[in-house]
């Protein structure tokens, strides 16, 4: 059967799987059909770094010949290349570590592959992961599909825009400050971004620990084209290692919660893009349509969470900056020198910052109490133009108020679903849905119900070139 005649590189992974479980199609095919979709538009995008080809063939033939062995049985997979896969480089978008190769892989890629997926490809990001703009001096600069001139988001934005356009079918990102969400936004597709702990994250080569910031706010997590892949990747992703001591064995699913959403449509500091709040009010009334309670609210404290999620990152970043200044480029230095000008890591005492955290995360947690989904913007803007974010007059600015309620998720540990609602002037919009800490479960349902009432958006042909 020849993979063409099934799109297959349309297809999602849970598709996928069911089409190889079928053997309606092979494991050879979906992965050729993957490989020669990066073929023809990674070099517009540039969204892969390095294509595993001779071994996810040989890994594709292995899985045709063998019974399946998980849920992924034979689906390809890519991986960002701050995420170790034994046998490549664990880059980091930095020169310097370009031969950075690990031994082993991490938990995620372990946990994938035992799922039966296949590692097809490695994707881009920025410097260290430490831009909204995914652009390195290793790999270069990855594009939007949809208008060259636009960001495709950061960090993961190699995997946003590989599955974006069918280079892929589902990826490994991780987040800090937005790394899964905003290329979400960027390109038209779904991420998830798990409770702080949900899902193990370790790196074999040092530092192999952060501080507070990436103890507290950095997560592993899934992108996809549809939420149904998030769920599944969920299912093999969480669980605790003992690489990872933040990491945690907790049920995926909870106690009934009221079927109540808050939409928010305004924010502190600056407007939301309009086509934006007209996703929030149309993801409102999917949700209104399927029986739930519906109102507009802001969450509480939205600024004093942008002050503390800032100030917890600089004081981590400041520590290692006599390192990676050996390393990174002139211009990332730049710009994060203008964030600890930004948020000076010493104006206020860590101590003091950990207090603030805590007190939010439980303001927060009662706030869900009474509001169990919170729907609100991904994004307060449009996708900006390639380094804006670094003008030395503006790019702060830009910065801060983009990631307005991006922050909330990784300050407070709590889970968010990214969901693509549609194309408005020729850019795809969408919408961030929060639940409480460990409520994946309340989080993917109400995105289902989003998702089920949204046109498809992905994948999609370069826009241009």
């Amino acid at each position: 059967m020849n993979s063409n005649d099934h799109a297959l590189w349309r297809r999602s992974a849970s598709e996928l799987a069911g089409l190889i479980r079928s053997k309606e199609v092979s494991s050879r095919e979906v992965v050729a059909a993957h490989l020669d979709r990066i073929e023809a538009v990674n070099g517009t995008i540039n969204a892969v770094t390095r294509v595993l080809a001779e071994s996810a063939l040989a890994a594709a033939d292995a899985a045709d010949r063998s019974e399946p062995v998980g849920p992924l049985h034979g689906v390809p997979f890519t991986i960002k290349e701050n995420i170790d896969l034994a046998g490549t480089a664990t880059t980091q978008g930095v020169p310097a570590l370009a031969e950075a190769v690990s031994s082993v892989d991490a938990p995620v890629v372990e946990r994938m592959k035992a799922a039966g997926a296949i590692a097809l490809a490695r994707t881009n990001l920025p410097e260290f992961g430490l831009r909204i703009s995914t652009v390195n001096p290793l790999h270069g600069r990855t594009f939007n599909p949809w208008d060259k001139n636009r960001v495709a988001g950061g960090s993961s934005g190699g995997e946003g825009a590989a599955l974006a356009t069918g280079m892929s079918c589902i990826g490994l990102g991780n987040d800090i400050g937005g790394s899964l969400r905003n290329p979400a936004y960027c390109n038209g597709i779904a991420s998830l971004k798990p409770s702080a702990g949900r899902i193990p994250h370790y790196m074999s080569m040092p530092p192999q620990d952060g501080g507070m910031a990436v103890q507290a706010m950095l997560v592993e997590g899934p992108m996809a084209r549809s939420v149904a892949d998030l769920r599944l990747a969920l299912s093999i992703l969480a669980g605790r290692d003992i690489r990872d001591p933040v990491s945690v064995d907790a049920p995926l699913t909870g106690r009934p919660v009221a079927r109540r959403a808050v939409l928010v449509t305004e924010l502190p500091n600056g407007p939301i893009e309009p086509a934006t709040v007209a996703a929030i009010r149309d993801a409102g009334k999917a949700l209104a349509a399927a029986g739930w309670e519906v109102g507009e609210d802001v969450p509480p404290e939205i600024e004093t969470i942008n002050e503390i999620w800032g100030r917890t990152l600089a004081q981590d970043l400041i520590v290692n900056m006599p390192l990676m200044e050996q390393v990174i480029s002139l211009e990332l230095t730049v710009g994060l020198r203008q964030l600890f000008e930004r948020f000076d890591p010493d104006a206020v005492q860590g101590a003091l910052v950990n207090a603030e955290r805590s007190r939010l995360s439980r303001l927060w947690s009662a706030y869900f109490a009474q509001h169990p989904v919170i729907v609100g913007p991904t994004w307060t803007g449009l996708p900006f133009a390639h380094d804006a974010d670094l003008d030395p007059e503006t790019g702060m600015a830009l910065l801060t108020s983009t990631l307005r309620f991006i922050t909330p998720g990784n300050l407070l540990g709590i889970r968010s679903v990214c969901v693509p609602c549609g194309i408005d002037g020729g850019m795809p919009r969408g919408v961030q849905i929060y639940a409480d800490r460990w409520r994946e479960d309340v989080c993917l349902e109400a995105a289902e119900i989003v998702e089920a009432a949204m046109p498809a958006v992905c994948p999609i042909d370069p826009r241009w070139g």
